[in-house]
């Protein structure tokens, strides 16, 4: 008798094991699935918004024949900055600031769109949010296609600014997972897509502005591709994309969704992460505490990463005489080593070792940007470049990932829409001081004090404590 209720037992949990091995297993496909898809549509994105990139130097050379008076206007405030900073006035120089300028208002836009976007989508949902999102890409596409005066061309700039809060709703639809490794390889294929898009986007460019026929316009076909892929992505997100937020998890009504985006037009709120501690749902003060110490750390590394980054034009033109094409293979090299390494190492972090990893790749930062500074040969440089790509592919999606952790469902939207929107404000910021820095005080300087400031995020990351449980 005892045998048989053993044995009954026995296979009571036998079953119980299975059909909780089930589930998980389920749960798993379900999780790859969204991350698979999320990667693919961010990848189809960012090749359409990455055709631009090569084409800069020439579209700003074309409206400057065509004695565009808007255009001139803001070359007067370029030349104001440039001869303020002392900058050589070369044809080259002059594209790379303009490219900046123009750079530095699609990010502000960024920083004001990217966490309004999350505020909304933690009411509709993320679904219908991302879809607005990529329609309004393809309005900015249309709108380039279609421009002949840098009016419009600027204009289309700016609503593809405004519109590329998608980024930071596909970080929120990764945030949504409930397991912590699936969130942290989804951030680490978000990682491999923006890498790969960086890539391989200003190739295409490249290449279709090469097959302009006489008396077309040579950026009209990039354009065109751009609208293509953007359709292609909003085809493919409507058919495929699943909404991750369920409605019981939602935020009650868009009005206090856009009461916390109030908290998220002002920095200083942001740094705070005031948007996430309105009402019942606020984190514990500890994680609150850590999340501002996150937000700061991001914030710095993408400043003075995103600095380094820009002058890194200038130095390879300036020491090494590197020509358009030479410039391309390097951020060609950049990219894959970027790929690699997130696609084979850093989606494989174990959750909880985030933050380690993010602290051992901004100490390789600090010899790389020494090596790129103070290099006298393209050997050195290289070295540098390959430590600066290894760390590169680190930081970003991890910290992402560790962020995704903190709030509930409902607010998943804001704080990753926060993220974006101070990595956003840094990368406006960042290259304005970078460039001033390097030209008043030369290259070897401006590398070594920034590549000397990677400490400050180092030592704030070391103060992280133990997230408490929330969901």
């Amino acid at each position: 008798m005892v045998l048989k209720q053993s044995t009954g037992t026995m296979a009571l949990q036998e079953r119980g094991t299975s059909s909780s091995n089930s589930t998980n297993d389920k749960q798993e496909q379900n999780h790859n699935r969204v991350i698979t898809i999320v990667f693919l549509a961010l990848f189809i994105d960012l090749l359409g918004f990455a055709l631009i990139l090569p084409l800069f130097p020439s579209i700003l050379d074309y409206y400057s024949q065509t004695e565009d008076g808007f255009y001139l206007s803001l070359q007067r405030g370029v030349d104001w900055f440039a001869a303020m900073a002392g900058i050589p006035p070369e044809r080259k120089y002059n594209s790379v600031l303009f490219g900046g300028l123009i750079g530095s208002i699609f990010s502000l836009l960024q920083f004001f769109s990217s966490p309004l976007t999350g505020a909304v989508s933690d009411h509709w949902g993320r679904r219908p949010v991302i879809l607005m999102t990529v329609m309004g890409l393809i309005a900015s596409y249309s709108l380039w296609a279609a421009s002949r005066t840098f009016g419009v061309f600027l204009l289309s700039r700016i609503i593809g600014g405004i519109s590329k809060g998608n980024v930071s709703l596909s970080t929120a639809i990764i945030a949504d997972l409930h397991s912590p490794k699936a969130r942290s390889k989804g951030m680490a294929m978000i990682g491999v897509a923006f890498s790969l898009g960086f890539t391989l986007g200003p190739m295409m460019g490249a290449y279709l502005a090469m097959q302009t026929e006489k008396g077309e316009v040579f950026y009209l076909r990039s354009a065109l591709s751009a609208l293509v892929f953007s359709v292609a992505d909003l085809i493919f997100i409507f058919l495929l994309l699943p909404e991750t937020l369920p409605k019981e998890k939602r935020v009650p009504s868009v009005t206090s969704g856009f009461q916390a985006a109030v908290d998220l037009l002002s920095p200083l709120a942001l740094f705070q992460f005031s948007a996430v501690t309105r009402g019942k749902e606020s984190p514990s003060e500890q994680n609150v505490q850590n999340l501002k110490i996150l937000g700061l750390a991001y914030f710095l590394y993408l400043f003075l990463f995103s600095g380094l980054e820009y002058t890194l034009s200038f130095l390879t033109h300036q020491r090494f005489h590197f020509s358009s094409m030479q410039q391309g293979k390097m951020f060609f090299f950049i990219g894959i080593t970027m790929a690699v390494i997130q696609g084979g190492y850093a989606r494989r972090i174990k959750p909880g070792n985030e933050i380690r990893a993010v602290k051992r790749a901004i100490m390789l930062l600090i010899p790389a940007f020494l090596l790129i500074g103070w290099a006298a040969n393209v050997t050195m440089l290289s070295a540098g470049l390959l430590l600066y790509s290894f760390a590169a592919a680190i930081v970003i999606p991890c910290l992402s990932a560790v962020v995704s952790g903190y709030g509930t469902a409902a607010q998943k939207g804001r704080v990753m829409g926060i993220l974006r929107s101070l990595g956003a404000l840094a990368r406006a910021l960042g290259p304005i001081l970078a460039a001033a820095v390097y030209w008043l005080a030369g290259a070897e300087i401006c590398f070594t004090i920034c590549g000397a400031f990677f400490l400050v995020p180092l030592a704030l990351l070391r103060s992280i404590k133990q997230q408490t449980k929330e969901e």
